[in-house]
């Protein structure tokens, strides 16, 4: 499996994860406390440079703040590093 495949099925795990919370009314909000900085960490380490950094400050706010648990940050970055990104800088 290529590279950037694996980043997109721990990814979509690491978005599954943070949505977990919302399952658990009360003690979700808590263990989002817990998550946000673990989910800051691993987005700076599965997509390196300047844009990791900022995307690692967006999965830390996205998962500290309530209601935002639904937005599947790391997919989305994923997203834009592989597909939107290459489109772009290709030119095509």
């Amino acid at each position: 499996m290529e590279g950037k495949y694996r980043i997109l099925i721990l990814g979509l795990l690491l978005d599954g994860i943070g949505m977990l919370s919302l399952a658990l009314p009360g003690l979700g909000e808590f263990l989002d406390l817990l998550w946000a900085p673990v989910a800051g960490w691993f987005m700076t380490r599965l997509y390196p440079g300047r844009e990791g950094k900022i995307a690692g400050v967006v999965a830390f706010l996205e998962e500290l703040l309530p209601g935002l648990d639904i937005i599947p940050s790391f997919t989305l970055m994923w997203v834009y590093t592989f597909l939107l990104r290459r489109k772009k800088s290709t030119g095509t």
